[in-house]
């Protein structure tokens, strides 16, 4: 007989995989016992060695669904053994290594109970078991025990107790285990603080309620697995236009969730992979094509024989057995000038049963008023939601952390991750080889779009999105989780990585945090962050040679006291070159011209011509017209004098200042890169799928402080033209974006042969333009060079902490 030390590392705490190893170690006849810890699992295993290698094959192949084994390791059992049968054993205390699981959508089993009216399960919104619920939402420490959840209020009745001490049962320590009898409650109430009485509706229950509310038009607030909601009715316009009014959200889309599939395809094309992440554990938005107008609606057929396809329709609760009416149009105020929307499934038993009888889709959109956190907690719904919301739909279940929803795309066969939050976070990102043994490290991340990340054990734990921490809430809630994130991991960081900008709230917390805990700080060029971020999640080693790295957004501090966004970098882990920029562009009025996207195009204009030649080629344009009754002498002593009119080699001011010049967004614009998705979705795809060389915008590179240079003037004087002989802006826009990859990749394709790269690496938000993604993934591919780009981390500076993390590390492995 031999006895072994299995140790389990990964995502193996909530997830079913103890009762897994029990009911395997059970099958081969071992003896012994597992248990958590805070490095993961513990199993103690005695039997003969074919047993035992049976069961560690057995036990990689049936690893439960929302498990990842990350490390199994064995050895030799010396001590006293006195198990007579293989058994589960209480958690053990120790320093945390193990991974918490993060949220996960209904399972089918516990939809099906929900739905059934036999089970003592039937229409309770807080269903779960051991493949889905809450995790990260309500979890304070280390191990994952009910103890330490916002669970452990709930006292378990003696049925679900049974459930839960029950090894052959799914609920198993499933810790958010609960029942109409012992678990948490939802309840409606009217935002004026009126009783609802019984007469109002003639409805199941509460959370039924809200369906019909819905359908009236009203606006309710509902409190999910992460955070509080408000809902309203998608297609229709007023009370879509209501909840813009009140929530001071005017064209940033909105969020649309849907009870099925089949709703989603009456308004979106869909294809195999956004269906598959539509439907995965993770749910997040998925952002799908808009459905051309009389478009016919094809629904998927699913790949089952006739009979056992009627069988499933027969016993599916929510499918109706005649047919449905014709679904009426989403409101135009919910993605305004987009040509796609954003969809997600219900992720919660408390939204299926909201979505049961509703045959179209509803908003679902954060729980605060614009740009302010989510609202968590009840009593801070009812103070800030109060004049948004007609009606609330809160539960008692605290949520200890705070979680957006997560938001992807997808691009060829590939996923975008464009805000990694529920469903994705806190997994770890498995660092590349040769950061096994880094020191523990705490990266602060961006302003904007804020994620921290902790890197320890060759491992990164990048917190979920928490916002643009310019807003003071978000600032707060940022420290928050931070704090709790190192109390939760046990994480003592050796070093602190920060980001350039002496401004960012990010940057000053970080060194706040290293001068009073006497730790080192690692400072790192924000676009340098960019790139090594998308070479860490793409795998390449510590010591692979230098990339190109083509860094595109709207700004980061330089190494030269400048404002860049437009870069070609040399880079490693370890250090990078500036090879090339976009042509610096003065930023007229400083931040204003972020938000108001007319002052670019003065800026290019006038750096591409002379005012006066402008008026005698093109002043009886309509863009020239209108800028002439702009305060043109004071904005030229602005940059003569450089007063807030730094100079910036920023792509995405480029995208603003094309977008303003065809009438999108040229006054203001109401939230980060709306002038540039606007311009995306208005693209001539016929010019797409038509080009030819001659038609695109034509770009010039030279040379500036002893850097290549990519010069717009000559896209100006084209485009310019275009507008005089009134090309409709959809063929101007596809111009523009075919003729800007076209130069990006020559120059890129240059440097790569002067330089002797091999890999291309695309990072930085403006990448998040699906077109110039493709046209210049399409060229480099066409060119014989390798291009990597994200996919399990956002290019945008939702990623950044990644890259702060690592280059830190890597400096610090150096020494």
């Amino acid at each position: 007989m031999t006895t072994e030390e299995i140790r389990v590392r990964g995502t193996v705490q909530g997830v079913g995989f103890r009762p897994t190893v029990y009911r395997l170690a059970k099958a081969c006849g071992l003896r012994g016992d597992v248990c958590n810890d805070g490095e993961g699992v513990l199993i103690r295993a005695s039997g003969t060695d074919e047993s035992i290698e049976e069961f560690i094959k057995r036990l990689q192949q049936e690893c439960p669904p929302l498990a990842r084994i990350n490390q199994l390791t064995r050895k030799r059992y010396e001590k006293e053994f006195l198990f007579h049968d293989f058994v589960i054993s209480h958690s053990i205390s120790s320093a945390v290594k193990t991974e918490i699981s993060p949220d996960a959508a209904t399972c089918s089993q516990c939809r099906s109970e929900i739905f059934d009216f036999y089970s003592r399960w039937y229409r309770y919104p807080f269903t779960n078991c051991t493949y889905c619920g809450p995790r990260l939402s309500i979890i304070r420490a280390i191990p994952y025990d009910r103890i330490n959840t916002s669970m452990a209020t709930f006292t378990m009745c003696a049925e679900c107790m049974k459930e839960y001490n029950d090894v052959e049962n799914r609920r198993f320590h499933a810790q958010p285990v609960a029942c109409h009898v012992c678990g948490p409650k939802a309840t409606l109430e009217r935002a004026d603080g009126k009783p609802i009485t019984a007469s109002m509706f003639s409805m199941l229950d509460d959370v039924d309620a809200v369906c019909t509310l819905l359908q009236r038009g009203e606006i309710v607030a509902i409190k999910g697995i992460g955070g509080i909601h408000l809902a309203c009715d998608a297609t229709n316009e007023t009370a879509v236009q209501k909840l813009r009014q009140r929530k001071q959200r005017y064209h940033k889309p909105f969020a649309l969730m849907a009870r099925d599939l089949e709703i989603i395809e009456k308004y979106c094309t869909i294809n195999d992979k956004e269906r598959e992440l539509l439907q995965s554990s993770a749910a997040p938005i998925v952002l799908l094509q808009k459905k051309e107008p009389n478009t016919p609606h094809t629904p998927h057929t699913p790949h089952t024989p006739p009979l056992r396809e009627a069988a499933t329709r027969l016993h599916t609760p929510h499918t109706p057995l005649t047919s449905p009416p014709p679904h009426l149009p989403i409101s135009p105020s919910v993605a305004p000038g987009q040509n796609t929307l954003g969809f997600m499934l219900p992720y919660t038993p408390l939204h299926h049963l909201i979505l049961k009888r509703m045959n179209h889709p509803i908003v679902l959109t954060s729980g605060n008023i614009s740009d302010e956190p989510q609202c968590i907690d009840n009593d801070e719904a009812r103070e800030k939601l109060s004049q948004i919301a007609d009606y609330f739909l809160l539960h008692n279940r605290e949520i200890v952390n705070r979680v957006d929803d997560s938001v992807v795309r997808v691009v060829g066969e590939q996923l975008q991750t464009i805000r990694r939050a529920r469903g994705y976070a806190p997994a770890p990102i498995k660092l590349p080889p040769g950061f096994e043994h880094s020191p523990a490290i705490l990266a602060m991340g961006g302003e904007l779009k804020n994620t921290f990340c902790l890197l320890k054990d060759g491992q990164a734990i990048l917190s979920q999105h928490l916002g643009d921490l310019e807003n003071a809430a978000t600032f707060t809630a940022y420290q928050n989780t931070l704090n709790l994130y190192l109390n939760l991991f046990e994480h003592q960081p050796e070093a602190i990585a920060i980001d350039k900008h002496p401004e960012y709230l990010s940057t000053k917390l970080g060194q706040e945090l290293g001068f009073t805990h006497q730790i080192p700080i690692y400072s790192t060029q924000h676009h340098h962050a960019h790139i090594a971020a998308c070479m860490a999640e793409n795998h390449l080693p510590l010591d692979s040679p230098p990339v190109l790295g083509i860094a595109l957004d709207g700004l980061g501090y330089g190494e030269d006291n400048t404002i860049w966004g437009g870069e070609f970098l040399l880079a490693d882990y370890h250090q990078f070159q500036r090879l090339a920029t976009f042509k610096p562009v003065a930023m007229i009025g400083g931040e204003q011209a972020i938000y108001q996207p007319w002052r670019n195009t003065y800026a290019q204009l006038i750096s591409a011509f002379s005012w006066e030649e402008i008026i005698r080629k093109y002043g009886d344009l309509e863009i020239i017209k209108f800028l002439n009754h702009k305060p043109l002498t004071l904005l030229n002593q602005l940059i003569s004098k450089k007063i807030n009119s730094p100079l910036a080699s920023s792509a995405g001011r480029l995208f603003d200042a094309v977008a303003a010049s065809i009438r999108i967004c040229r006054e203001e614009c109401n939230y980060e890169g709306q002038a540039a998705m606007e311009m995306e979705a208005l693209v001539d795809k016929n010019i797409l799928n038509k080009y030819k060389e001659k038609q695109n915008y034509p770009f010039e590179i030279n040379i500036l402080d002893n850097i290549y240079c990519i010069d717009p003037n000559p896209m100006w004087q084209a485009l310019l033209k275009d507008l005089q002989q009134q090309t409709s802006p959809g063929v101007i826009a596809a111009k523009f974006h075919i003729g800007l990859a076209q130069a990006i990749g020559k120059l890129a394709t240059s440097l790569c042969q002067h330089h002797h790269i091999k890999t291309v690496v695309l990072s930085g938000g403006v990448f998040q333009n699906l077109i110039l993604l493709e046209q210049l993934s399409k060229y480099l591919k066409n060119s014989g060079i390798n291009t990597l780009t994200h996919s399990l981390t956002p290019c945008n500076d939702g990623g950044l902490s990644l890259g702060q993390a690592v280059i830190a590390a890597a400096k610090l492995i150096k020494k």
